[in-house]
């Protein structure tokens, strides 16, 4: 790759990119992403990089060579937007539908089937973790890790709608019971029902209203160096930045004490480039919070954390990273201790996360604000919720059904 004029990335080696120029004389950057034995170009000349460069140091498959049709199970497609926007979409359809063809087999085998009817992943009401039916045993516990597997890939294809439920049923590997199986069969009968679905990695720019995150006076707080303000740490070896920047947004939330054993609380939270989801979280608590706020101040840091490494990541790339990260929660209180420069901290226990989030706002990573629970996707990553309106409304910010 390097006798070709590419460079590895530093914060990922398997991406390679060189500066190149477009038909019109802009720059930007080519990009060839190498993966064991797979290999994917982005580039206006795509095709000639693959054919007359790198085609001719190793030996390529014909039919494998023109736009990218499938990724690990997933199915990709150009699409057109109403907007007239032409993006890419990715999609688990067949994967998904081969997963509940394989089910549905093995319950057969058994003189049952899916039920009919599964408006949400989980039964409504159900905790896992207060779940005492029979323990399984090594066969059917063997098969319930296998579906969890199956169940884990989907999500990693882009069936942000189940997380959470994969994940709380995650939890109970160790001692599975006969209860969390039929609980999985729960999930596929709902994945079953809602198999055509799709992300689009919408590139628009998105409207919002920014004076909702308004730059606050930091110089006369504790987050100051010599007199002055912080600034964002910039990488010192990053690439000259190339082409258009984007927009970050970051939509946050926590449930507290939702597991009713232990009462420990569930950070999730969802990251927009632009109108794209890209990433997506659901993940216990590992501190039990005695309130509200505090989770809710434990999840924004975890979500800040992911911004901080993503802005790195991007940067290393060659994208300009421009404008900070647009954060939003649904607890005021948080809000208010983040983005107000004289708050100051009530409890020892939260002030590692309170002043992460605050340094972070002081060097303009993000800004954060509120948002009604009613418009926080993120509350689709830290709870079941049921089969209603707010549900699919959630779903249909991250997924299009096909």
């Amino acid at each position: 790759m390097e006798h070709l004029g590419f460079e590895s990335s530093k914060a990922d080696p398997d991406i390679w990119f060189r500066p190149a120029l477009k038909s019109d004389g802009s720059e930007y950057y080519e990009y060839v992403l190498l993966y064991v034995d797979d290999c994917l170009v982005v580039s206006e000349k795509g095709e000639d990089v693959l054919r007359l460069e790198i085609g001719k140091r190793f030996k390529l498959k014909e039919e494998s060579i023109g736009p990218p049709s499938q990724y690990l199970g997933g199915k990709l497609r150009q699409v057109t937007l109403e907007n007239g926007q032409e993006c890419w979409a990715f999609g688990s359809t067949q994967y998904v539908q081969a997963a509940v063809n394989n089910v549905e087999e093995y319950l057969a085998k058994q003189g049952k089937k899916l039920q009919a009817k599964a408006p949400a992943p989980l039964a409504n009401g159900y905790r896992p973790e207060i779940d005492v039916s029979e323990e399984l045993g090594e066969d059917e516990a063997s098969y319930y890790h296998s579906l969890i597997g199956v169940l884990r890939w989907m999500v990693e294809l882009g069936r942000a709608d189940i997380c959470v439920e994969v994940s709380m049923m995650s939890s109970h590997l160790a001692l599975p019971r006969v209860g969390h199986l039929e609980q999985l069969f729960h999930i596929f009968a709902y994945l079953k029902k809602h198999s055509n679905t799709e992300m689009v990695f919408d590139p628009s720019l998105v409207e919002f209203d920014r004076s909702e995150f308004p730059a606050k006076d930091w110089s006369k707080s504790v987050y100051t160096q010599d007199g002055a303000e912080l600034k964002e740490q910039v990488p010192p070896n990053m690439p000259k930045p190339r082409g258009a920047g984007f927009t970050m947004r970051v939509f946050v939330d926590s449930d507290h004490a939702g597991d009713a054993v232990t009462r420990r609380s569930r950070s999730g939270f969802i990251v927009f480039l632009n109108d794209s989801p890209i990433y997506w979280s659901s993940k216990k608590q590992t501190p039990c919070e005695t309130s509200t706020y505090g989770s809710e101040f434990v999840a924004m840091k975890q979500a800040c954390e992911y911004v901080r490494g993503l802005r790195y990541k991007l940067r290393m790339m060659g994208i300009p990273v421009e404008e900070n990260a647009f954060v939003w929660g649904d607890n005021q209180s948080v809000l208010a201790n983040t983005s107000r420069p004289e708050s100051t901290p009530k409890k020892k226990s939260n002030q590692v996360a309170y002043h992460f989030v605050r340094e972070g706002c002081a060097r303009n990573e993000w800004r954060t604000a509120y948002c009604n629970t009613h418009s926080n996707v993120a509350d689709l990553m830290t709870k079941p919720l049921p089969g209603g309106e707010k549900r699919w409304k959630f779903v249909r910010m991250l997924l299009h059904h096909i």
